[in-house]
């Protein structure tokens, strides 16, 4: 597709660091039926001004797979050109200040929290809601007292209930 485009530069991501070094000539290939396929890659690339192969951690790659799963979604017109695709990557996280407190509730990952403590549910709820629970505090770490919800890369997020995110916004701003 980048060739019938007319492509220049090409900057291919990908998450096998052999496969990567591999296409860029640094490590050889062994395995006789990959030779054909790394011999196209190096025909092809003779086609652009530049290529460049880049490796990304597989554990990073949530970019990656959301730029494959856009491109797979794509239909390929063969007349129209397509722009560059630019993403920013912020450095510093943002934050909502508005946060509106419901007096006297729990908050909203109480019986989570409760379930991992103590290993029991609430009274009066169904075998369903059982189910939930023990599901949803599958990806919640309890540290102490302070509750961490579990990302795909491995990142733990603090859960806050409105007073407390009000109380820490206070902190970060005084």
């Amino acid at each position: 597709m980048t060739v019938d485009q007319d492509v220049e530069e090409l900057l291919i991501v990908g998450d096998s660091d052999l496969i990567i070094r591999q296409a860029q000539g640094e490590w050889g290939t062994r395995d006789i039926k990959l030779i054909p396929y790394k011999q196209h890659v190096e025909d092809l690339s003779k086609q652009f001004k530049s290529v460049e192969f880049r490796y990304i951690p597989r554990f990073h790659n949530d970019l990656v797979d959301a730029l494959a799963t856009l491109a797979s979604m794509l239909p390929y017109p063969s007349n129209v050109h397509i722009d560059p695709l630019e993403i920013q990557i912020r450095e510093r996280h943002g934050y909502c200040k508005a946060v509106e407190i419901e007096p006297d509730v729990h908050p909203w990952y109480h019986y989570i929290k409760r379930f991992l403590k103590t290993k029991e549910y609430p009274k009066q709820v169904s075998g369903d809601q059982k189910r939930t629970i023990r599901r949803l505090a599958s990806s919640f770490i309890l540290s102490g007292e302070v509750l961490y919800k579990r990302t795909l890369d491995l990142n733990l997020l603090r859960c806050v209930d409105a007073q407390e995110a009000r109380r820490i916004m206070n902190e970060v701003h005084t």
